[in-house]
């Protein structure tokens, strides 16, 4: 069974895209989604999406992307997420988190050699930004940067980290001017993680995302060298923000994946089962979930195309991308958690995967803005909009 998507939001390029990548991910994802999470981290299967194509819809064609767009980029995101949400957001942390702030920001010679073989599925990128002190308030970041010769020698450490553990280079966020504003003090570096000083401290054990990595990572003396500045001294904090609302939204059509696949299931499920001498989708108590979901999924995927289209338009999307991560992860575990108790007992075995999108969705109210930072984002772009400058 799969969702039916009505033209009147998408092109007839996207809908034939999506198709395609609904095709690859049933056929190379799906006979290992359960067996990747619980295996090694699939290294293999993030090369295949790459030499899909799928590693590089929002990149140019001179570094071997295809430069589709942030309305290509959920529609994978949502694709893969809904066969396996960890495998998805290891794809996403390499190419967006990572690779948008070098492809944004970048020299051709940064973007040829740390970016380019990220697209390829070569290499894995990884993004640091959270702190162990360090969270909501990137701004306060305690790793540091100092200038020594022509050299940058990084100290610190960054935690929750995707793909931390199995990165080839990291986009790491320090602070090198102190005695300013960290919003003009912040750094971005790329950081080859074979250098001399970066340590994996552990790769923290999570309730959900098990295809995934999320490490703790360690920065002592580690020396970057000429030409690994992204962009300029004290575009950091300028790069960051940059960063988040494509991430934002991409993390937005993951959501609409968690959600999507469970609703699937019990949507069958609901049909087959009879308790009662009747198919349960006869009784209100079950068919108004069934209602609900689906009124999720169609306003979720709207609010995250609206982002998307904003985004590639070079419009500033912060509320829209805010509202389509907010809605869409808060559903996600809403959908989720219905479609579980409408298949009882089972829903709660591992016969089905629903527990599996379960604990996968519950990260996503966390990780890439809180939905407590996100209201706030939301309230303070509608007084921006509704209030006249003083």
């Amino acid at each position: 069974m799969t969702a039916h998507l009505s033209n009147v939001l998408w092109t007839d390029e996207e809908l034939s895209f999506r198709e395609e990548v609904r095709d690859f991910c049933q056929k190379e994802i799906a006979p290992v989604a359960d067996e990747i999470d619980h295996g090694p981290y699939p290294r293999d299967l993030l090369r295949k999406i790459a030499e899909a194509g799928y590693m590089g819809v929002l990149h140019e064609k001179e570094v071997g992307g295809s430069k589709r767009g942030n309305s290509f980029e959920i529609i994978v995101a949502e694709e893969i997420s809904a066969v396996n949400g960890g495998l998805d957001m290891a794809r996403m942390s390499s190419t967006t988190l990572y690779g948008m702030p070098v492809s944004k920001f970048g020299t051709e010679e940064q973007k040829e050699k740390y970016l380019k073989p990220i697209i390829t599925g070569e290499k894995i990128g990884c993004i640091g930004i959270t702190e162990p002190n360090v969270g909501s308030d990137a701004a306060r970041m305690e790793t540091r940067a100092e200038k020594d010769g022509d050299e940058w020698v990084i100290n610190g450490e960054k935690r929750y980290i995707t793909n931390g553990s199995q990165a080839d280079y990291m986009c790491c966020f320090a602070i090198t001017d102190p005695s300013v504003n960290s919003r003009q003090g912040m750094s971005a570096f790329i950081v080859d993680t074979e250098t001399d000083g970066f340590s994996v401290v552990k790769d923290h054990d999570l309730m959900g995302m098990k295809s995934a990595r999320v490490s703790h990572l360690k920065l002592e003396d580690v020396r970057v060298k000429p030409g690994m500045l992204l962009g300029e001294p004290g575009q950091g904090f300028a790069i960051l923000m940059d960063e988040l609302d494509s991430e934002r939204t991409a993390i937005a059509g993951e959501a609409i994946g968690y959600g999507r696949t469970p609703y699937e299931i019990c949507v069958k499920y609901a049909d087959e089962r009879i308790q009662f001498h009747r198919k349960i989708r006869e009784f209100e108590g079950v068919s108004f979930k069934i209602a609900d979901m689906a009124m999720k999924l169609e306003a979720g995927r709207a609010l995250t195309l609206t982002a998307a289209r904003m985004l590639d338009k070079g419009m500033k999307a912060t509320k829209q991308a805010s509202i389509a991560k907010l809605y869409t992860t808060e559903a996600a575990i809403e959908i989720t958690n219905d479609a579980l108790q409408i298949l009882g007992g089972a829903g709660y075995t591992t016969d089905y995967p629903i527990e599996r999108f379960l604990r996968d969705a519950r990260l996503m109210t966390i990780g890439g803005g809180t939905v407590e930072i996100l209201r706030y984002l939301i309230q303070r772009e509608v007084y921006k909009e509704f209030l006249p400058r003083k």
